[in-house]
């Protein structure tokens, strides 16, 4: 049997900025303030989160739905 694959989009409902974190918590069904956590975390830590939140703003596309 053929398994459906499930799409990563950005999201329309968990929006603060883009909908990114958001997105990526409804594809992991995780809560999305762990994600925007882990957003801020990588920004302030390591210092890549605000480009990497950038570059995943234009490359993921927004939930038809």
């Amino acid at each position: 049997m053929a398994k459906k694959i499930k799409r990563l989009y950005r999201s329309k409902k968990e929006k603060v900025f883009g909908g990114v974190c958001g997105g990526i918590a409804e594809h992991f069904n995780v809560d999305p303030t762990l994600i925007r956590l882990l957003w801020i975390l990588a920004l302030f830590g390591v210092g890549f989160g605000l480009l990497a939140y950038l570059i995943a703003w234009i490359i993921i596309p927004l939930n038809p739905k």
